[in-house]
Order: C-alpha cells, then sequence, then structure tokens
C-alpha cells in the first residue's frame, strides 16, 4: 500500500491546525481540495481517521495510530530531500597542502565535497616545496594546509605531529663518510627543520637525492640511498627510525594548520574548509617501525 505524501501532509495540516480551512489556508488550497484529500486518504486506508461534527473535527484511534506513521514518513522524506536537492553553492575552491598532511585523505574529502556540491570547481596544489603561505598572501590561495612549529600560532591547528629521522631497515653509512640524505626542494619544513637542527651539530653530512615528489623521496630511502625526515605517520614497513644514531640530533614536532586568503572566505571555500576541519583521523596502515 503506496501513500502520497500529499495525501499524508493534508492530513497532518488537518489535525495541527483543528481543521479543514485553517489546513487549506496552509497548504494553499482550496477548502474542498483538502476535504477531497482526506476523503481519498480514509478510502484507501479502509477506515475513517477523523470524526466530524457540526462543531468539531477530532481524531480517530485509527487517526492516531495513522499520524504517527505518517509523520515518521513526512520527516524521513523532508531530510532525504535536504540530504539530495541540488546545492545552490556555485564557485572556484583554490587549495593547497602538503603531501604528508593529505596522503589517502584527499580523494574521499574531494569526492564528498563533489557530491555535495557539483556546481564548484577546485583548483588544488598538493607539495612538500610549495609555499602556501606566501600563496595565499598573495591571493592564489583561498585556503591551505601548512606545517609549522608548535608555539607558531597561525590559523586553525587540525593535529600534531612528531618529526623522525628514517631510513632504510638495511641502511648503514660507511664509517667515518659523510652522511647521505635525502630532501624536498626549497621550501619545505622538513627541509628547514632538519636543516637548523643539522646545523648546530658537529656532523658531516650532504644532500645526496632530491625529489618534489614524496614518492620519490619515498623510493630513494627504501633503496638505502639516504636518511631523510618523515612525520612519524609516513614511516612505512622497510624504513626504521633513527632518531639519535650516526650523530642525528633531535627533531621537533610540528602542527598542521589550515590557513585563510583575507579574501578566501567564499561561500563555497568555506563549506570546503569545513569539511577539512570535520575530517576524520585515517587509521595508520600497520605497526609503527620502532626506533632502531
Amino acid at each position: 500500500m503506496d501513500f502520497d505524501p500529499a495525501l499524508l501532509r493534508a492530513f497532518l495540516a488537518v489535525k495541527e491546525t483543528g481543521g479543514f480551512t485553517r489546513a487549506a489556508q496552509r497548504l494553499h488550497l482550496t477548502q474542498s481540495a483538502v476535504s477531497h484529500q482526506i476523503r481519498r486518504l480514509e478510502e484507501q486506508v479502509g477506515r475513517p481517521l477523523l470524526h466530524r461534527t457540526t462543531r468539531r473535527l477530532t481524531v480517530t484511534e485509527d487517526g492516531e495510530d495513522f499520524l504517527r506513521y505518517a509523520q515518521q514518513i513526512l520527516e524521513t522524506l523532508d531530510a532525504m530531500t535536504r540530504r539530495f536537492q541540488p546545492s545552490s553553492i556555485s564557485g572556484v575552491v583554490r587549495f593547497g597542502a602538503p603531501d604528508t598532511f593529505m596522503g589517502e585523505r584527499l580523494p574521499p574529502l574531494l569526492s564528498q565535497f563533489a557530491r555535495s556540491f557539483p556546481a564548484t570547481r577546485m583548483e588544488v596544489s598538493v607539495s612538500m616545496h610549495l609555499d602556501f603561505r606566501a600563496m595565499i598572501r598573495a591571493g592564489e590561495l583561498d585556503l591551505a594546509v601548512v606545517m609549522s612549529p608548535p608555539g607558531c600560532e597561525e590559523g586553525t591547528r587540525l593535529r600534531r605531529t612528531q618529526l623522525v629521522w628514517a631510513a632504510a631497515e638495511s641502511f648503514e653509512p660507511k664509517p667515518g663518510a659523510s652522511l647521505p640524505l635525502a630532501f624536498f626542494p626549497k621550501p619545505c619544513v622538513n627541509r628547514e627543520v632538519a636543516s637548523e637542527a643539522l646545523d648546530a651539530m658537529a656532523l658531516d653530512w650532504h644532500v645526496v637525492f632530491t625529489s618534489a615528489s614524496q614518492h620519490g623521496i619515498r623510493a630513494a630511502v627504501l633503496a638505502g640511498l639516504a636518511v631523510t625526515v618523515l612525520t612519524h605517520e609516513d614511516v612505512e614497513p622497510g624504513m626504521k627510525i633513527v632518531d639519535g644514531r650516526y650523530g642525528l640530533p633531535p627533531l621537533p614536532s610540528v602542527d598542521f594548520s589550515l590557513i585563510w586568503g583575507e579574501n578566501g572566505k567564499t561561500e563555497c571555500a568555506c563549506r570546503f574548509g569545513q569539511l577539512i576541519l570535520e575530517m576524520p583521523e585515517l587509521p595508520l596502515p600497520g605497526k609503527a617501525p620502532q626506533k632502531a
């Protein structure tokens, strides 16, 4: 038995307003049209839902039961309409983030945003060496996720993570030789933090591999070419944490923060920013490697 939502709304309006006249006014129909809808509904149900007298109108016992189901159906239909109705929000969202923050989070984030706001367009820069702060100041981005040391208050902090020195499990430097390192190109927070820490140490080191790609750095490390700086979450099977070994200095933790351009808070950019703030943490792919 399929019920027409229009008939359910007419029945609910009659109950809530106490009569056909006021129900007709609410529904922008004539009184006779509302009366006809109620008759059709009662014929479909097979029993009276309203008790009518010259002075008053009341809901029958069956009508009270039917009313509860009707309210549930209409609430569900209204929720479904709100969820799937086309959005009027349109425009371009210009967003930047480091590889180490987005990773596998980016595809589901973009998919969710595109489904919710199909009239928008995305321009996304994902890199470890682009200066997102400068791009924000220049008006080239609406919003960006940036890395910064704790205590550097900017934007909205999303999460904090620890930087570590990482190398292949089989990596062992030659005794007395300069320590080979792999870095992203400048500017890069990982590289800047590592360089500052190394400058304070009497350690002979050199850059043997540079890549703008996280996959490139990963390949160099797993090949045993060099030591690099990663967030603790990015250390994967086949790698080991080498903090404190080979004369390497300790590294600080860093914050991922969401920052905005001066004119970046458009309606569509704000909706995308809210999705980032609500983004759940991804589970780590496996047991984190221990310090070697």
